[in-house]
């Protein structure tokens, strides 16, 4: 499924804005952009597995609470980072 990708994120995909990745679930889809973009998980998720709170993932424009979020392989996951200062 297309996966648009922050620019933050970027430097793990080749600076690539969409890419493809496949899963059931959210946690799924994860795992397989990390195999193929290794490290890319680490910043959106958390040692607790949850999803980082900088970190927002939407499917179809409604946003996802939890990494077990079932997918549909014509699904478009687009993955935002807040940015924040002072």
């Amino acid at each position: 499924m297309k996966v648009s990708i922050p620019q933050p994120l970027r430097s793990y995909t080749g600076e690539d804005t969409d890419v493809e990745a496949d899963g059931a679930t959210v946690e799924e889809l994860l795992a397989d952009l990390d195999r193929r973009y290794p490290g890319i998980r680490f910043r959106m998720v958390d040692e607790q597995d949850s999803i980082r709170k900088h970190m927002k993932i939407f499917v179809n424009r409604v946003p996802v609470r939890t990494l077990d979020t079932a997918l549909e392989p014509s699904d478009h996951v687009q993955i935002l980072q807040a940015l924040s200062g002072g």
